[in-house]
């Protein structure tokens, strides 16, 4: 090809050079195939107009043969590169080695599915275009195909990788990465998200040194501990300013994420299923599909990242109804009553909630099998008929005369010991024959390799969904996997449970949002311990936390923020004292804080006193005018809660003629000078009031000069401020 034919302007090859360079509007990445057949990384950044010459960047690359000194788009094992490999395979002779290289391109417009696989789509194949490099092992026959997905209106790539065994002998993957890049540099800082149940996402931010920082999770899902994303960053890069590069990966189970910083400062991050524990066996003419990477570039900082994931998630990675509809405010009935209730209490509090002009009632756990605690019945899908002998669907009738919606909480990826479903098939969870079987919260893991396994849960559902005429589910996952084996695979392929599991899962999930399109399904795992982009496909918001307090909420969300929409993110005003740290914070706080993510309330309604029901009903009908602002809009972060005693975001309509401003103050403090907040996201030019006070000012005044936030009063005090042109 000639270097002067471009694909749609996104993709131009030269294919006697070996060169493939693939741009956005904003950014570049360029491929190089080096003489013996190794795919060479030669560029990730902002946009260029036209090829780096490789050598510019790799000096006599095409004499360079040391493999541990060129820069790689999939590096090996074994022949002489000594940094992290994107894969490896064990032969049937028992060796290690092979050697990728080089045989042939294919480019297409748009973006296929990854087979069994969440991943981002294209609506029209002018939006994207694809390229796919395949390379073999002439030794093994080992055949990769490595894919790159780059969008016309966004600044990331996509990466994965399809293994296909071409050869005539069985082969065994030990690792088997989506992605991996290769940085000419170690001047980096590391940014990702830590924590703990109730602690989630919080933002840790460090200097890469030599040796490896690994992000990963072992538990079976994507956890509390690590969220599978990793940002490096420049040095003084901020919300605003610098160079970032960030990672995210489309994966619900084991993961992990490397920067290893060599010798010669040079910086590789390889993503992917994590390789501990883990194997695959391909018999001749298998294959295997790896999950999709998001590689996002911004030259503005942080913030330019995370609203270019948000934008991304919000439209090509979240599907169905509820993608760009308005969701629905509810009330969640769990710490209001716990497992103690009936279907009086419950229709108590659904009157209440419809007076205060809420949407949807959400039955949480409790309302299945004996379950009277967390002790029994998980896997026992019909109703608990001492606390309702009519059934759910006269519970639904009940509950739809007062609120629109009925929802319901299911765990359908557990099983209790005491349980039918165990006694009747002791072999369908997880387990290891012969040892002991452990259980967190009473409760063990079903297990979703087995087709029959997952058949049942579709069809109990199923079940459950219609009679109970709900439209919108809460799925929650309340403990890691242990035991991780397989009554239902031969010995060899054991390690390929964990990554089965997610397979199995993700096909259920497939079968019933095909099913149910009407359903909106919300993610949760002990709260946020499955928060990733491979659940936001098949659910568009995940609840965020079990921790409802409106304080730590404050970092839990904003930490969240950095790769996910704020519609994504579940947040509820719960009771004071809060439940799980006894705070006493103002109602006024605590729906501040949820009004930032999709809105709810998880107490009592019936508890209120008038001015409190007052109160709710305002934060309801304001929440119904600012709900697609806050679930569409383009978000900024303004002040952290990582880093002082206030924080404060907002959001900003696309044609940024509206925003809506959240400030929180935690602690009060004496004699402290007048503050003033500069505004981000807003046209210089344009003429903004102020709806409270109809002042009016100039978007540059609000960005450069700053808002002036009046006195708050009290501890843990808060305000919203709308603008509008």
């Amino acid at each position: 090809m000639d270097i002067t034919e471009t694909w749609n302007e996104l993709i131009d090859v030269n294919e006697k050079e070996g060169w493939f360079h693939l741009h956005s509007k904003n950014s570049s990445y360029m491929i190089q195939i080096h003489p013996l057949g190794y795919p060479l990384h030669v560029y990730w950044g902002a946009r260029l107009q036209a090829p780096i010459e490789v050598q510019a960047i790799l000096p006599n690359f095409a004499n360079e043969t040391n493999l541990d000194r060129l820069p790689q788009e999939y590096p090996q094992y074994g022949s002489g590169d000594f940094r992290n490999p994107a894969y490896q395979a064990l032969l049937e002779d028992g060796s290690r080695i092979t050697e990728l290289t080089y045989q042939t391109f294919r480019l297409y417009n748009g973006k296929q599915p990854l087979s069994g696989l969440p991943a981002t789509y294209v609506e029209s194949d002018s939006e994207a275009m694809t390229l796919e490099l395949e390379l073999e092992d002439a030794y093994s026959g080992l055949n990769v195909v490595l894919s790159y997905t780059v969008f016309a209106e966004f600044d990331v790539i996509i990466r994965s990788a399809r293994f296909l065994n071409k050869g005539v002998k069985t082969l065994k993957l030990l690792r088997a990465h989506s992605a991996s890049v290769d940085f000419q540099g170690g001047e980096y800082d590391a940014v990702y998200l830590s924590g703990a149940w109730t602690r989630e996402a919080t933002i840790r931010r460090s200097r890469l040194n030599p040796g490896t920082l690994r992000i990963e999770s072992r538990r079976g899902m994507s956890s509390h501990q690590l969220n599978p994303f990793l940002a490096l960053v420049s040095p003084a890069a901020n919300e605003q300013y610098g160079e970032v590069y960030g990672f995210s990966f489309v994966y619900s189970g084991n993961f992990s994420i490397d920067a290893e910083v060599d010798s010669m400062n040079t910086t590789r991050v390889t993503v992917g299923i994590n390789s501990f524990d883990f194997s695959w066996k391909l018999l001749p003419g298998e294959k295997l599909q790896t999950p999709e990477v998001v590689m996002a570039y911004s030259r503005e900082g942080l913030g330019e990242m995370s609203r270019t994931y948000h934008r991304l998630y919000r439209t090509r990675l979240c599907r169905g109804a509820y993608r760009d509809q308005n969701r629905p405010i509810l009330v969640n009935n769990w710490e209001a009553t716990y497992f103690q209730f009936d279907a009086d209490k419950l229709e108590e509090i659904a009157k209440v909630g419809g007076e205060l002009g809420i949407e949807l009632f959400v039955l949480d756990d409790g309302w299945f099998g004996k379950r009277d605690d967390d002790k029994t019945s998980l896997g026992d899908w019909v109703e608990h008929r001492d606390k309702l002998p009519l059934g759910l669907k006269d519970l639904a009738n009940r509950i739809q005369k007062h609120v629109p919606q009925f929802g319901l909480w299911v765990e359908p990826e557990m099983i209790s010991p005491d349980s039918n479903l165990y006694r009747n098939h002791p072999d369908w969870c997880l387990h290891a024959e012969g040892r002991r079987r452990t259980e967190a919260r009473t409760q063990l893991v079903l297990d979703y390799s087995r087709q029959e396994v997952v058949d049942y849960i579709f069809e109990a559902l199923s079940d459950v969904f219609i009679r109970a005429q709900v439209t919108y589910v809460k799925w929650d996952m309340n403990r890691g996997l242990t035991e991780i084996g397989s009554a239902g695979r031969e010995p060899e392929r054991q390690q390929e449970t964990a990554h089965r599991y997610v397979l199995g899962l993700y096909q259920l999930l497939e079968r019933l949002t095909a099913r149910f399109p009407h359903i909106l399904f919300e993610n949760c795992a002990s709260g946020g311990g499955r928060f990733d982009p491979g659940m936001l496909y098949y659910m568009p918001q995940t609840w965020a936390s079990d921790n409802t307090d409106a304080i730590e909420r404050l970092k839990i969300q904003y930490g969240l923020s950095l790769v996910y929409p704020a519609g994504s993110i579940g947040a509820h005003v719960s009771a004071v004292p809060n439940h799980q740290v006894g705070r006493i914070t103002p109602l006024m706080t605590r729906g501040h804080a949820a009004m930032s993510g999709n809105f709810g309330y998880e107490l009592d309604l019936t508890k209120l006193t008038d001015e409190e029901k007052e109160i709710v009903r305002f934060q309801v009908e304001s929440y119904k005018r600012h709900r697609p602002l806050v679930q569409r809009g383009e978000f900024y972060r303004l002040l952290s809660p990582f880093e002082g005693n206030s924080t404060s975001w907002m959001f900003v309509s696309d044609d940024r003629k509206e925003a809506l401003v959240f400030y929180f103050r935690v602690l009060a403090e004496a004699n402290m000078p007048s503050a003033k907040l500069k505004l981000q996201g807003l046209q210089p030019d344009y003429i903004y009031q102020l709806a409270d006070t109809k002042e009016k000012v100039s978007g540059d005044r609000l960005m450069y000069a700053g808002l002036a936030i009046p006195g708050l009063k009290g501890d843990f005090a808060s305000m919203c401020i709308h603008l509008m042109v």
